[in-house]
């Protein structure tokens, strides 16, 4: 026989498991409404993937998990959804969470099953696969989904399988019935566990207060290297620390998890769940669940239907409602009062107690702590229960926490021995409770502080692009206005003869060509003001208005150092539009004169007077003009540059188009001198 090690602490509070372990299991049949909870499990909810009046099968999945940790939930029968809805389940401060109403049809039509009769020869991912959509969570207590828990860190051997049928808790007979009753199923899904891990050693551990379940499982182990161990009764020895230290004597870290040191352990009706969805195609959808307390007539254990009210249960069992005083989910010193009947059970409702007011009567009034010490001489955990009780009733959390606080699995026992009746256990899960809930703020505000760093890193990093193109546009301005200067330090450059004789030609042409129309044309009459060139004006004056307001409302939106400019120049523009309205209207106004007769003249005029010959003031006019408009859009281009306008692209499209009509202005003067010069020459 392997050696035994023992544990720290423990009690030995009255057992009542006989109870509940007078008859066989029963199927407590099918209520008339299943209430599903979507998240039955330790990690993230399932998500309903079926819709209110949809018809399903038993078996069918009815919510599932994206996340990797967590189960999809399925129907115990078949029937139709009738709602989903907030509704109270399973939890000590009685919350309420998402839940699935099922109306069962009470035909009990199973939907596909797709066992996996060879499953060795196939890969273990698919074995854990099937698991997983098997909706299987630890039955023990935690709930953790027992494909995660199968699949353990590459670097951690397991080198121990433990199924842990200890089953301390007084009033339990789950584990026990179980074990009496289907030995085999618990054998057949240790063998598929053991297939996953390929341990060194398998080990089934049961207390020395379940002769008939040693019997029955040692029977069904016989013929294989499985050992069956009996340990010695003590609560909590079915603890999970408790039970790798008795039958390992190895401790489990601050902190980890049996993985750590090579152990895992496994709950004997979890293994049943393993087999039946491997062997069978059966999803989690019933389990075995303890009905005791004085208060009702026919204790037992129930084959019961996930989702099934605690009412339900409880009539079945024949519930004496005089007689109860209180009801607890769960055993008498883990477990929490239920608020109401209408709570569903869960894959991991292993108890429901209908107890007497003799049988757990209420707690007595807390009084102070003297300091008797009796809570860390029966800690299992070797704790100090009394600090972290003082540190947490003043919420200094953070000394509780560093009294490891955590590792405090909440048995109860030191409560149980309190002579003061403090509730120790409500205390500790209170501090761990403002513990996670402030770890969670923390961990929000680190998450908003990163997101504001990283913002600011973005906005200061295009700053940076943005005063690299500024200054890259600085250049290119700095560039061009040197250009521009070469060009007007080579004009200047040009003699001042050559200008003085040329402007003296056009002079004298000019005066050639008044002198011959004065002689070939009698007087004209009074000039009448043109309408169609008034108007002409107008709708030139108040486009060049629309382009210089268009682009001062762009200056205001960037923020430019060109706006006061540009609302000058705005205001000039509406001045010009004012004129040309007026000049307009009077010219509409004015009465036509009737020309005079003109004398026949006797000789036709001469072939020059008859050509017509550019206008030399009009070019220079709108060449110093277009010039004007030019220098103005460059300065406004220049500003723009330095302070990095978003309006400098624009600026420059239209410096160009200036440009272009400069030289347009340019050449158009240019070759009306030509042609004057020319004439000159021919005269």
């Amino acid at each position: 026989m392997s050696k035994l090690w023992s544990f720290t602490g423990g009690i030995h509070p009255p057992e009542r498991k006989e109870l509940s372990t007078g008859r066989a299991i029963e199927n407590a049949g099918i209520p008339e409404q299943l209430i599903l909870p979507l998240q039955q499990h330790i990690g993230s909810p399932a998500e309903t993937i079926v819709a209110v009046g949809d018809k399903v099968l038993k078996g069918q999945p009815l919510a599932a998990v994206d996340g990797p940790v967590g189960v999809p939930v399925h129907a115990p029968t078949s029937g139709q959804i009738e709602a989903i809805i907030q509704h109270p389940v399973p939890h000590p401060s009685g919350m309420s969470d998402w839940c699935i109403l099922l109306r069962p049809d009470g035909e009990d039509t199973w939907g596909e099953r797709h066992p996996l009769e060879d499953y060795r020869n196939l890969d273990r991912e698919e074995v854990l696969a099937a698991i997983r959509n098997a909706g299987i969570a630890g039955m023990g207590g935690a709930g953790f989904p027992t494909n995660i828990k199968l699949r353990p860190p590459r670097d951690r051997k397991v080198s121990t399988l433990i199924l842990n049928g200890a089953e301390c808790e007084p009033y339990i007979t789950a584990d026990d019935m179980v074990m009496r009753e289907r030995a085999p199923e618990i054998i057949a899904g240790l063998k598929v566990m053991a297939w996953i891990l390929r341990p060194e050693r398998c080990v089934i551990a049961i207390e020395d207060n379940k002769p008939q379940a040693i019997a029955s499982v040692r029977a069904a182990c016989a013929g294989t290297q499985i050992e069956v161990m009996v340990i010695p009764t003590k609560y909590p020895s079915g603890g999970e620390k408790q039970l790798v230290q008795i039958l390992t004597g190895m401790e489990v870290p601050h902190g980890g998890i049996p993985a750590d040191i090579g152990v895992m352990c496994q709950n004997v009706s979890t293994a049943i769940a393993v087999g039946r969805a491997v062997f069978q195609g059966e999803p989690l959808i019933s389990r075995i669940t303890t009905v005791t307390g004085e208060a009702v007539s026919n204790p037992g254990n129930f084959e019961v239907l996930l989702g099934t009210p605690v009412s339900y249960l409880l009539e079945r069992s024949a519930l004496n409602s005089n007689r109860l005083n209180r009801l607890v989910m769960g055993g008498p010193m883990m477990g929490y009062t239920l608020q109401g009947t209408e709570i569903p059970l869960i894959k991991t409702s292993n108890c429901i107690i209908a107890a007497t007011a003799s049988e757990l009567p209420d707690p007595e009034p807390e009084q102070p702590c003297i300091r008797c010490g009796s809570c860390a001489e029966v800690c299992p955990m070797d704790l100090l229960p009394q600090q972290m009780f003082w540190h947490a009733k003043a919420e200094e959390f953070d000394k509780a926490e560093h009294l490891n606080l955590f590792d405090c699995i909440e048995c109860g026992a030191c409560s149980y021995v309190c002579p003061s009746s403090i509730p120790l256990v409500q205390y500790y899960r209170f501090a761990k409770g403002e513990i996670r809930t402030q770890q969670a703020e923390q961990l929000k505000a680190d998450r908003a502080r990163e997101r504001f760093e990283a913002r600011q890193a973005r906005l200061e990093r295009e700053a940076a692009e943005k005063e690299a193109k500024r200054k890259e546009r600085a250049r290119a301005a700095a560039e061009a206005q040197a250009r521009k200067q070469a060009e007007a330090s080579a004009a200047a450059a040009e003699p001042a003869d050559d200008r003085a004789a040329k402007a003296a030609m056009v002079q004298e042409a000019l005066a050639r060509k008044k002198a011959k129309a004065d002689a070939v044309s009698t007087p004209a009459p009074t000039e009448v003001a043109d309408v169609n060139a008034l108007r002409e004006q107008l709708d030139k004056a108040r486009g060049k208005l629309a382009n210089m307001q268009g682009m001062l409302d762009e200056a205001r939106a960037a923020g430019a150092d060109s706006v006061e400019k540009l609302e000058r120049a705005v205001a000039k523009n509406h001045e010009r539009v004012q004129r040309a309205e007026e000049a307009l209207a009077a010219a509409q106004e004015a009465p036509q004169p009737t020309p005079e007769p003109v004398a026949p003249v006797q000789s036709p005029p001469s072939q020059e007077a008859a050509q017509v010959m550019p206008d030399l003031a009009e070019l220079e006019a709108q060449l110093d003009k277009a010039r004007d408009k030019l220098a103005t859009m460059q300065g406004m281009l220049d500003e723009a540059l330095a302070n990095g306008a978003d309006n400098a692209e624009k600026l420059e499209r239209a410096v160009a188009k200036n440009r272009q009509r400069v030289e347009r202005a340019e050449s158009a003067l240019a070759e009306a001198r030509h042609q004057l010069e020319a004439q000159a020459a021919d005269q």
